[in-house]
């Protein structure tokens, strides 16, 4: 048996090296799939909740959207401001026992992470529509634009803009608590360091090797969103071509009277 921490560590890996790669393989599965699966949440729920109550809208309709507001309002509130091991806890054992559900331990972490995130997204992605100049807006309703098209067409694609560092980060955190979900037995990164820390009571050893994974895989990640990002704004420098010059040159042939500095009884 090894006697030093880095032969503890070099034993780890080649023991259960196949087994960190496997839980790192599930953490990213099951962060990347739910920061989409919460992203298109938080994208409806941001867009319902910014309908406005316009005059020509019937009763009936502004109670719906109203009542719509106060259970997204329910939602959000809930999933923020409980801890999601508490919320992997309920769901996933609150289903097996009141609803029959024995839904597999990757499904309900993907699951868990999306309604998660989404409560999270919803309220990031409310904020960038917010931060959209109204003018927009009112232009685009102006136009006979329906508050879908105005969204789509005009809005989002700005405040999505606005807010992609704040998606990167909900990523990154993803990353990081998905190790709650080893209470539900989910196989990821976490889990595989706690399974090889009991085996030979190396604690230290096994969630050093899982602390420098997790470190590489949130400083790749976020390196590469700001790849991303910087990509977004487009070039920092821009030329401006000489079009202005030109096409007064070219009216000024046709139409020299309009160009001319001379008078109407001007000579050569």
């Amino acid at each position: 048996m090894p006697t030093t921490f880095f032969g503890w560590v070099s034993f780890l890996i080649e023991r259960y090296g196949s087994l960190y790669l496997k839980g790192t393989a599930n953490t990213i599965l099951v962060a990347i799939t739910g920061t989409i699966i919460g992203f298109a949440i938080g994208l409806l729920v941001a867009v319902v909740r910014t309908i406005p109550l316009r005059d020509e809208f019937g009763i009936v309709k502004k109670v719906m959207i109203k009542i719509a507001r106060a259970l997204l309002v329910i939602y959000i509130e809930v999933f923020r401001g409980t801890p999601m091991i508490v919320q992997a806890m309920v769901i996933f054992y609150g289903a097996q026992q009141y609803l029959g559900l024995d839904m597999p331990v990757t499904t309900a972490a993907i699951f868990i992470i999306s309604i998660n995130t989404g409560a999270y997204m919803a309220e990031i992605i409310r904020g960038g529509i917010i931060s959209v100049d109204i003018g927009q807006t009112e232009g685009a309703h102006s136009l006979g634009m329906t508050h879908w098209q105005t969204m789509s067409n005009v809005v989002l694609p700005q405040a999505i803009r606005n807010i992609m560092p704040s998606i990167g980060n909900e990523f990154v955190i993803n990353i990081k608590d998905s190790s709650v979900l080893n209470v539900i037995s989910v196989f990821e990164l976490f889990f595989t360091a706690k399974s090889a820390a009991g085996t030979y009571y190396k604690y230290f050893e096994a969630f050093f090797i899982a602390a420098v994974i997790y470190l590489m895989l949130t400083f790749t990640t976020t390196r590469i969103l700001r790849y991303v990002e910087k990509k977004m704004d487009g070039p920092e420098n821009y030329t401006m071509l000489p079009c202005l010059h030109a096409d007064i040159s070219v009216l000024a042939k046709r139409k020299p009277s309009l160009y001319s500095h001379k008078g109407k009884g001007g000579g050569n």
